[in-house]
């Protein structure tokens, strides 16, 4: 199983616990995690069904550079984690 996890600044807008997945590709362990929270998948993806420019995906720790094809296959034991990446100066 995979564990996704949606930081807190996600979460103010959309409630959603962390969530144990079936391993998969990125897209899939992502879709199903927000099966338990279809209304923040706005926030996640954008119109395209890509990751939104100012959401960053970690996995195990480490950037996920490809928003679009979110084809990488995650194993048992990864943990995923998507936060709102802040911008400003």
């Amino acid at each position: 199983m995979v564990t996704v996890e949606f930081a807190s600044s996600l979460r103010r807008h959309v409630d959603c616990a962390p969530q144990s997945v079936a391993a998969a590709s990125l897209r899939a362990v992502l879709e199903a995690a927000l099966q338990a929270a279809p209304a923040l998948a706005p926030y996640v993806f954008d119109d395209q069904r890509c990751v939104r420019k100012h959401v960053a995906v970690f996995i195990n720790q480490s950037l996920v550079q490809d928003r679009q094809h979110l084809d990488q296959l995650l194993q048992d034991g990864d943990q995923l984690l998507v936060i709102q990446a802040l911008t400003g100066g």
